[in-house]
């Protein structure tokens, strides 16, 4: 059986050779997939609310922690920030299971890192749940949620910018599943 460090390794291998058949062989070199601070990007409204304050959406507002994602008319960028999402908690999980088969840990560690796996599982799947919900609630083209630490950031790819109210229940929607959190919604241009 293979070790899952050679498993990782050869999954990340296999991504960049992927990635670098897809950037050789894309038509045009007009778009770089980037992140952008959202100060940085001008052309993006942001619809946010914080959760404790209770305010409403509004168009316009931007975080300097949050990082924003630049359309480039990538059809695969989601999906290509999901994988690297999904690559960074396997790693995260991998450490906790050799904490959990540690015998040098203690017991209180080793169940710190079930609880830990568990809560990366469970939001992973509201992250999966929500995209789902989102995209059958609108006729969006591609939806992203992000779970940060105390924060869920949606990434909404829609060919004309959706409104305040939906906005509105896109956040409803996100506090239903996670509970009393800060939500951003970000509109995402996809390319008519």
């Amino acid at each position: 059986m293979l070790k899952k460090q050679t498993i990782w390794l050869l999954t990340m291998l296999s991504l960049m050779i992927v990635l670098s058949v897809y950037y050789m062989t894309s038509p045009g070199n007009g778009g770089d997939l980037a992140y952008l601070n959202q100060d940085e990007s001008t052309q993006e409204e942001t619809a946010s609310s914080d959760a404790q304050e209770g305010e409403e959406a509004t168009k316009g507002e931007t975080d300097a922690d949050v990082n924003d994602i630049s359309n480039v008319g990538d059809e695969q960028l989601f999906a290509t920030i999901r994988m690297e999402i999904q690559d960074e908690r396997s790693e995260t999980k991998d450490r906790l299971d050799d904490v959990v088969a540690s015998s040098t840990a203690s017991v209180e560690e080793k169940n710190e890192a079930r609880n830990e796996m568990n809560q990366l599982d469970e939001i992973s799947s509201k992250e999966s749940i929500l995209e789902e919900s989102i995209m059958a609630a609108a006729d969006y083209n591609d939806v992203l949620v992000r779970h940060d630490d105390d924060q869920v950031t949606v990434h909404v790819k829609k060919e004309e910018q959706f409104s305040k109210s939906e906005a509105a229940n896109i956040m409803q929607m996100v506090k239903d599943e996670f509970g009393e959190i800060t939500v951003d919604v970000i509109h995402q241009p996809a390319e008519g």
